[in-house]
């Protein structure tokens, strides 16, 4: 082969090489080069924004860069979750996602993103199931006499969530469509109606997380009938999960990090792996079983299943149930 034969080869694979975008890894190699966003739906001091602040800073020194909390609450978390779902995919801007979101998904037909394919999915951060609780003189002794009360006097009973549409509500309802039983829901707008009313005894049994009512367990406030982990809480020696009766309803409520769709796989990769270190920190892990659950790490598709499952289900009760949001 002559020199101007290779010339001539080495200006054309040049020139092709140069007419092939660069993705923003082979573009960025040095990933991260600059501060990243970690958007939070609600409003600061809340369970997810100290959940995020928690891992936001040891998150950032494995990065060698700083992840910054930015606070973008309203509208149940989708404020957050649209302005992230429309951002650059360079792993830049993420956002701490909420199990809310899939209870959005399962009420609304108007997100502003679609709620699977608008983003690239990190890992989960921790999961918390959920507990119904009575009041210490209820006389509701267990979560199996409780299906047989609401079978037997339909309507007779009532329950206590934080709002149509909330996750304790869909569980609730799942509970009533899997039982064939019906007791009456009894809406708050979060805050501490709930519990005020479940310890005056107006209202029969509370829905909520265990982040709120394992501390009132432990000191005697309440009694816990049952949660909706697939098996008993380590935390909560001698609750049985509702599974146990109803095999059907397993729900557990989680927070979790995503970028928008689009992020390259190696910028996932490495958040994930990096955010996987920080979950097994001792220090960490132990500040989120003390504030009720459970660290749980996982792969990209793995949290995505999650997610999908979560909004099947949950829009085949609303379906089911014929549950319109307020």
């Amino acid at each position: 082969m002559d020199k101007n034969t290779m010339r001539r080869r080495a200006f054309i694979a040049a020139m092709l090489l140069a007419a092939v975008p660069a993705s923003p890894v082979l573009a960025d190699p040095a990933y991260p080069a600059k501060p990243i966003k970690l958007l939070v739906g609600f409003a600061a001091g809340g369970g997810s924004d100290v959940v995020a602040r928690l891992v936001a800073k040891p998150l950032g020194e494995r990065l060698g860069q700083a992840v910054i909390v930015e606070n973008r609450a309203g509208d149940g978390g989708n404020i957050a979750s649209a302005q992230v779902a429309k951002s650059e995919p360079d792993g830049y801007t993420l956002v701490l996602m909420t199990s809310g979101h899939g209870t959005n998904a399962a009420m609304r037909k108007d997100l502003p993103f679609d709620p699977i394919k608008s983003f690239s999915w990190i890992s989960t951060v921790t999961t918390y199931p959920l507990t119904l609780a009575v009041a210490p003189a209820s006389p509701i002794r267990s979560f199996g006499d409780f299906i047989q009360r609401i079978k037997a006097e339909p309507g007779r009973y009532t329950y206590t969530s934080v709002g149509v549409g909330t996750a304790m509500h869909l569980v609730g309802e799942w509970i009533m469509a899997e039982s064939g039983g019906s007791a009456l829901h009894v809406p708050f707008k979060g805050g501490a109606g709930p519990m005020t009313e479940l310890l005056a005894g107006r209202v029969d049994v509370m829905i909520d997380t265990m982040t709120n009512t394992a501390p009132l367990f432990k000191s005697d406030r309440v009694r816990l009938l049952a949660t909706t982990a697939p098996r008993g809480v380590q935390a909560l020696p001698g609750v049985p999960s509702v599974a146990d009766t109803l095999p059907a309803v397993v729900f557990e409520s989680w927070l979790g990090i995503a970028a928008p769709a689009g992020t390259p796989a190696a910028v996932v990769g490495r958040l994930n792996r990096e955010l996987r270190a920080v979950l097994e920190m001792p220090a960490i892990r132990q500040q989120l079983v003390d504030w009720g659950g459970s660290p749980q790490a996982s792969g990209p598709d793995a949290f995505q299943a999650r997610v999908e499952q979560d909004i099947q289900r949950l829009r085949a009760v609303v379906a089911q149930r014929k549950i319109q949001a307020e």
